[in-house]
């Protein structure tokens, strides 16, 4: 099907215009693609296409002119925007110091039919929908034709909260653009959030239909409909994800940013500051589609990943699509970046890495799989949490489907997970802990990336060692541990061992991994010895 484009009575819009303005119009043969016209006091009117600027007529506005085309139009609202009843077109007034109006833009509203097929497997995914884009590229024409196909064809509850009447027109009766989608108006602007909280309270919609969301307020009532269940498909200012990211008033829509502070260990292993920046939460919107153009859109189908890559200095690879003359819609890449939790993009020329590529180590090294525990375990591994976040544990298990539960009983629990400087607060924990053989796994700070990987390697020993037995034994070498406990050792012998002469202890370690330390101490022609009982064992090596 080829994508049709209606535009909705613009000669109900160039009437309001002043007469010279029409003429020079009138005389014009791509009118379908005009996007607005501006009339400026003193100044030549202009009418906007896509690519390019056209003065209109040779006479510059006067007062007169100005009067008249505002005394045709409705009245101005709060938001300096009139409209023209039951129709798309918008009237955005500027005005000097006296509340007089001095400039319009006159912006052509249409209805476009066949654009939303670019996107139609991520509507009906019922996941809530991102459009960004810069102004006048059509993320509210998109808007209005997403709420259309949901509510006739999808046979969806919708309903659209329209601030400036853009979406539905202006008038009591909406557009037919719309569909079966029902609208809500908003008196103010800033009094948005608060129509949003009242759509869902109220009318019980399945889909809540918003253009532009641009303050903290609105916000947070996006974020508190989603998590009441409704799908929301909104629009924010900001022409790329990694706009929204670097603005502190919206970044809640992408999960929102923390600055975190790494132990030396993990500030190693990335190549970063100890203090870096992490995303807080689960993104209020899933999905995210950049419009960069009216034929071409970039989807992130998991901003989580996205925003994961774009705070570690990566570059995401979006989805990139385009629809052709004939209606076909074409994938022009189909592969997206992917960030593992906890994984991080190291120099390939370090001695570590170099080291890893060593064929006998390979085979040891254990490959990340994050589809652990649901064919091994045969039932569900109940944790015990202690000083950890229970909602951002709950996060990471839901995005994984990890078969895990939360307990409050340590002698029901398989194993207890606990921020360091609290356990060592409680040892009486600890004392129970031994007693019952219950294994503890301890992580440095309470971040949705730590909490990710300890309950990964929870889950990978409860696999290998379901009846707990020590770890220390059983768990093959897992490489994220052998290029951390690798980098350990290299730092230790090139900084201190070496040029300062003197004797240095590891972090403990399991027994596979102590072995390949053990191992390229002996390359720098070194001595080392192993240390320690159970879990607590670790490598001390030793100067020349």
């Amino acid at each position: 099907m080829h994508t049709r484009q209606i535009t909705d009575d613009l000669d109900q819009l160039l009437e309001l215009l002043p007469l010279a303005v029409q003429k020079a119009l009138a005389s014009s043969n791509n009118r379908t693609e005009l996007i607005e016209v501006v009339l400026d006091l003193g100044r030549l009117p202009e009418a906007r296409y896509p690519d390019r600027v056209i003065k209109l007529g040779q006479e510059y506005l006067s007062k007169d002119d100005l009067d008249a085309t505002v005394s045709r139009l409705g009245a101005f609202g709060p938001d300096n925007r009139a409209g023209i009843e039951k129709t798309l077109h918008r009237i955005s007034a500027i005005l000097n110091r006296q509340k007089e109006v001095i400039g319009l833009t006159c912006r052509v509203g249409r209805a476009v039919f066949g654009t939303v097929s670019m996107i139609r497997d991520l509507i009906e995914s019922e996941k809530s929908l991102l459009l960004l884009g810069r102004p006048g590229v059509g993320k509210t024409t998109a808007l209005r034709e997403i709420a259309r196909v949901m509510a006739d064809e999808l046979q969806r509850r919708v309903i659209i909260i329209d601030t400036s009447n853009e979406i539905a027109g202006d008038g009591d009766i909406p557009h037919p653009a719309i569909g079966r989608a029902r609208r809500m108006q908003v008196a103010r602007p800033e009094q948005q959030h608060q129509v949003m909280i009242e759509a869902v309270e109220n009318h019980m919609p399945e889909v809540i239909v918003i253009d532009e969301i641009g303050t903290e307020p609105e916000a947070q009532a996006a974020r508190t409909i989603a998590e009441r269940g409704v799908q929301l498909i909104a629009t924010a200012h900001g022409n790329e994800l990694e706009n929204l990211i670097k603005n502190p008033t919206l970044s809640d829509l992408v999960g929102g940013i923390q600055a975190v502070t790494l132990g030396d260990e993990e500030a190693r292993r990335r190549r970063t500051q100890k203090t870096v920046l992490e995303r807080a939460s689960e993104p209020t919107f899933p999905i995210a589609v950049e419009i960069n153009n009216r034929s071409r859109w970039s989807i992130h189908s998991d901003v989580a990943n996205t925003v994961d890559l774009l705070l570690r200095g990566h570059p995401p690879c979006p989805q990139e699509r385009e629809i052709a003359s004939d209606g076909a819609i074409k994938i022009l890449n189909s592969k997206e970046s992917k960030l593992k939790p906890g994984s991080s993009i190291s120099n390939p020329t370090t001695p570590h890495n170099s080291y890893l590529k060593d064929s006998s180590l390979r085979k040891e090294i254990a490959p990340s799989n994050k589809t652990l525990g649901k064919q091994n375990l045969k039932k569900q591994l109940r944790v015990l949490y202690f000083g950890i976040s229970q909602e951002l544990a709950n996060e990471v298990i839901r995005k994984h489907n990890w078969p895990i539960k939360s307990t409050e009983n340590i002698h029901s629990c398989d194993a207890i997970l606990s921020i360091k400087n609290q356990l060592g607060q409680n040892q009486s924990i600890r004392k129970e802990a031994r007693k019952l053989k219950i294994p503890i796994y301890v992580i440095k700070s309470n971040t949705i990336h730590q909490i990710d990987r300890a309950l990964e390697r929870l889950l990978k020993h409860k696999e290998i060692v379901p009846n707990e037995q020590d770890s220390s034994q059983a768990e093959p070498l897992n490489k994220e541990d052998a290029v951390d406990a690798l980098e350990e050792c290299r730092l230790a012998v090139e900084k201190v061992v070496v040029p300062l002469g003197r004797c240095v202890e590891l972090s403990p370690r399991s027994e596979k991994v102590i072995q390949v330390q053990a191992d390229l101490v002996k390359r720098y022609q070194l001595k080392s010895a192993v240390f320690g009982s159970a879990d607590r064992q670790r490598l001390r090596v030793y100067p020349p």
